[in-house]
């Protein structure tokens, strides 16, 4: 994201690379694989798993639900205040805050609408 742009105005757009499913709960789990080289030496000599498996809470796969590429962080922080109300709150910090993480983990990237 460049300065001057508006996050709200920013579009998430999930990785290709992560995988989800919806749990019994109708929560998300997100399911990364873990395939690059370094991953492979990690797990040759530490034992680790070949998939990482992050749970989402009800807020946070509403969320992930919500990215399809089409909405705004915007669009998706009045479905979120909709949904849940006062339980999100404070509603669009959490939401940036939440959106960040997932960008920082390459689980998504922001896109400006016209971009795609």
């Amino acid at each position: 994201m460049r300065r001057g742009e508006n996050f709200f105005d920013m579009i998430p757009v999930k990785s290709q690379k992560i995988e989800w499913e919806i749990k019994d709960d109708n929560t998300v789990q997100l399911i990364i694989n873990r395939d690059s080289i370094f991953d492979k030496i990690v797990r040759k000599f530490f034992n680790t798993p070949e998939k990482m498996y992050i749970d989402l809470d009800d807020i946070g796969s509403y969320v992930w639900k919500s990215i399809d590429g089409e909405r705004n962080v915007y669009e998706i922080s009045k479905l979120l205040k909709d949904r849940f109300g006062e339980k999100a709150e404070p509603l669009n910090d959490r939401l940036i805050t939440y959106i960040s993480i997932l960008r920082n983990n390459k689980f998504i990237k922001l896109v400006k609408a016209g971009e795609l």
